[in-house]
């Protein structure tokens, strides 16, 4: 995990268990400035909702995708670990979440990316903007975003063929001492 998330399995990173880790592959990430990542949502995250993945879930898939993953991945470079030598340590947690605003929605079969740009980084708290795009069928990701920048990144510089299916600002996470959060709850 020296240079950045693309290739690593979510799985190895995130500390959410499989039935609520909303991130299936890293496509794009420059570990100071952001990431691209996508999820396809199951039958699970639909069930009981007319297979429509809620709004509510897209802002926590937008969260592990940009937030979790990307401070997570600062954190372990920082203190020259793997994720493991975090989950004794710390709890993920929002902080905020600011202006969300959706345009369009997902449903069962559809492929989705989370574009996130990091605006704040410090003391394990990390701040993203960023969208929601709905991904043409069929089209390979990784190929897609193999030449991606951070130019692009900022300016959400993709084909028009994704369909933008929310714009989220503010969204705020930080890993909290497990000591703390214990006090917390």
């Amino acid at each position: 995990m020296n240079g950045n998330l693309v290739g690593v399995d979510p799985s190895q990173l995130l500390l959410h268990g499989p039935t609520k880790r909303l991130v299936n592959t890293y496509h794009w990430h420059s570990p100071n400035k952001g990431i691209v990542a996508s999820y396809s949502p199951t039958e699970r995250d639909v069930e009981d909702h007319f297979n429509v993945f809620r709004g509510v879930d897209q802002i926590e898939a937008f969260a592990q995708a940009t937030i979790v993953s990307c401070a997570t991945f600062l954190e372990c470079r920082k203190l020259k670990g793997l994720p493991d030598l975090l989950r004794d340590k710390f709890v993920p947690a929002f902080i905020s979440v600011g202006n969300v605003s959706f345009q369009n929605y997902l449903e069962l079969g559809d492929t989705f990316i989370s574009i996130g740009n990091i605006t704040f980084y410090k003391w394990r708290q990390m701040v993203c903007d960023g969208r929601i795009y709905k991904v043409p069928k069929g089209l390979d990701l990784d190929e897609y975003f193999s030449d991606f920048t951070e130019e692009r990144l900022l300016k959400y510089d993709i084909s028009k063929d994704f369909i933008k299916v929310a714009e989220l600002h503010d969204i705020t996470g930080r890993a909290i001492l497990i000591e703390l959060f214990n006090k917390l709850a």
